[in-house]
C-alpha cells in the first residue's frame, strides 16, 4: 500500500504545469492533452494485463475439474485455493478501471479516474505476479522435490520484482532527478 501511496505522490507532483515530451522535440502537453494520453496508456496497458490474468484465470479454475486433482495433497490444495482467490483479485482491479470509467464517465473526472486506475493497475500488476507465482508453486510442487520447487519459485518471484517494479521505479527516480535539474 505504501508504494501505491508514493507511487501517487510521485505521479501528482509530476501534474501541474505543461511539461515537454522526452524527446524534447514536441510542444509541451497541456493538463487536458496529459490526462487523455494517461488515460490511453493505462487502456492499452489493461488490455495486455487483461488478457493474461484472463487466460491464467480460466486455466486455473478447469483445474479443479479434472480427474487428477483429487490426488492433490492439503498443501497443494491449499495454493490452489490461495491461487483461485489471488487470480479473482487481479482479475477485479485489472478490470476495474473499465467499470470506474463506465460508470464517471461524462462527469468530467478523467484526472480522478486516471489516479484511480493507475492504482488499481499497479495493485492488479502485484496480484497477477502473486497469482504467477502460486500457480508456478502449484505446477512445480507436483512435478518436482518441494525445496526444488520452491527455490525456482523464489527465482522466478526475484526476477518479476526486478522486471516489474525495481527497474520501472530506477527509471522513474532517474527521470525525476533529471527533470529537476
Amino acid at each position: 500500500m505504501a508504494m501505491l501511496e508514493r507511487s501517487a505522490t510521485i505521479t501528482s507532483r509530476t501534474e501541474g504545469a505543461p511539461e515537454e515530451s522526452a524527446d524534447n522535440g514536441c510542444p509541451p502537453e497541456s493538463s487536458r492533452e496529459r490526462v487523455n494520453r494517461r488515460w490511453n496508456e493505462i487502456l492499452q496497458e489493461t488490455r495486455v494485463a487483461q488478457t493474461g490474468v484472463q487466460i491464467l484465470f480460466g486455466f486455473l479454475l478447469s483445474l479443479a475439474f479434472t480427474p487428477a486433482f483429487d490426488d492433490l495433497a492439503t498443501f497443494d490444495r491449499s495454493v490452489y485455493v490461495v491461487t483461485v482467490v489471488l487470480g479473482a483479485s487481479a482479475t477485479g482491479a485489472l478490470i476495474a478501471p473499465v467499470s470506474i470509467h463506465r460508470f464517471l464517465s461524462g462527469l468530467r473526472m478523467k484526472h480522478e479516474v486516471v489516479e484511480a486506475a493507475s492504482r488499481l493497475m499497479v495493485c492488479g500488476m502485484v496480484l497477477l505476479a502473486l497469482t504467477i507465482g502460486c500457480t508456478l508453486l502449484l505446477i512445480l510442487h507436483v512435478v518436482l522435490p518441494s525445496l526444488l520447487a520452491e527455490l525456482l519459485v523464489g527465482g522466478v518471484m526475484l526476477w518479476f520484482v526486478l522486471c516489474w517494479y525495481v527497474l520501472p521505479l530506477r527509471l522513474r527516480r532517474k527521470a525525476l532527478r533529471r527533470e529537476r535539474t
